[in-house]
């Protein structure tokens, strides 16, 4: 393995209009990048116009769109995915864009950090089936914002400082298992 920083997708994994992942998601890109052991980049899924898996209405750059997507979640040794909780799962849209995937993710880590009224543990939980199916170690650790507790009014992000901790132990994990799962690829 060289000695090159591995690099680290954080994905915002939410499309809705007035979304909260955007701040989400900068805090984690913000938080990470100061610790300066890997580069780190936020894919926002909603750059990408992709279609419903299999419709027969997708849009006349359909192809271009899923092609763009594979390209840059395959360049990438790790991800971290920011997530809302849907209903206990995770959004639609961020399913849809997982389901384009399979090779580009395989045998690559997966950190989460969730929001939700319960820190989005359930979105966490249901991700994790879905990354074991493509392939995909999840770490243990986890960072969960509360809508209750991390938010203004549920929409101005906030969050308490002792979040820090899991973030970098999960930091740590992500980049443990990509530079190990490296070797295998």
């Amino acid at each position: 393995m060289t000695n090159a920083k591995l690099k680290i997708g954080i994905v915002q994994g939410s499309v809705r209009v007035g979304r909260n992942g955007d701040a989400v998601a900068k805090w984690m890109s913000d938080f990470a990048k100061k610790r300066n052991d890997a580069e780190y980049e936020i894919v926002d899924l909603a750059d990408y116009n992709l279609p419903f898996l299999g419709s027969a209405n997708a849009q006349p750059d359909a192809e271009a769109q899923i092609k763009a997507w594979s390209e840059k979640m395959a360049s990438f040794d790790g991800y971290i995915f920011v997530t809302p909780e849907y209903n206990h799962a995770i959004g639609g849209a961020l399913k849809n864009a997982l389901d384009f995937l399979n090779p580009e993710l395989n045998n690559k880590a997966a950190g989460f950090v969730g929001y939700g009224s319960l820190g989005g543990t359930r979105a966490h939980e249901n991700l994790r089936l879905i990354l074991g199916e493509l392939q995909v170690a999840d770490v243990r650790t986890a960072v969960t914002f509360s809508l209750m507790s991390d938010f203004e009014n549920m929409s101005v992000f906030k969050p308490a400082d002792y979040h820090a901790d899991n973030a970098n132990a999960m930091l740590d994990q992500v980049l443990a298992w990509s530079g190990a799962l490296k070797t295998v690829r």
